[in-house]
């Protein structure tokens, strides 16, 4: 099974100039816990997760002050990304080697869309599953 199978297309994407308010809000309407920031080819620029938010409001003292803050400036930036054909088990590999919780997924460059851990370890865990469930 390859990243293309599991991967969610339909995903909020935030701008270079997009604010710490612009995330949370995002983060909260489409219930994903990071976003991919992209240019205008969308091209994946960086990463920005609840964890970063989070790491950013304890550094500043409240969330409040961070609310017109540029996401790409408390980040990741230049994320790594894998290809549609990567198979998950590699992809799962690559995140938990690399730290990360979010794979943007892109070709030629051009984001298609993301997989998070989670959605990897459950592909791998129903794949494992599927022969018994035959039986």
């Amino acid at each position: 099974m390859t990243l293309s199978e599991v991967m969610h297309v339909h995903i909020p994407t935030l701008g270079v100039e997009s604010t710490v308010r612009d995330a949370v809000d995002k983060m909260d309407i489409y219930q994903f816990p990071a976003l991919v920031v992209v240019d205008l080819d969308r091209t994946p620029i960086g990463v920005v997760t609840e964890g970063d938010v989070c790491r950013a409001a304890l550094q500043k003292g409240d969330i409040t002050g961070l609310s017109e803050m540029r996401v790409v400036d408390i980040g990741s930036r230049h994320p790594i990304c894998a290809g549609p054909d990567l198979e998950i088990a590699e992809a799962l590999h690559l995140m938990l080697s690399q730290g990360v919780t979010i794979l943007p997924v892109t070709s030629q460059e051009r984001l298609l869309g993301i997989v998070l851990r989670v959605d990897l370890m459950q592909a791998l865990l129903m794949d494992v599953a599927s022969p018994l469930a035959e039986e």
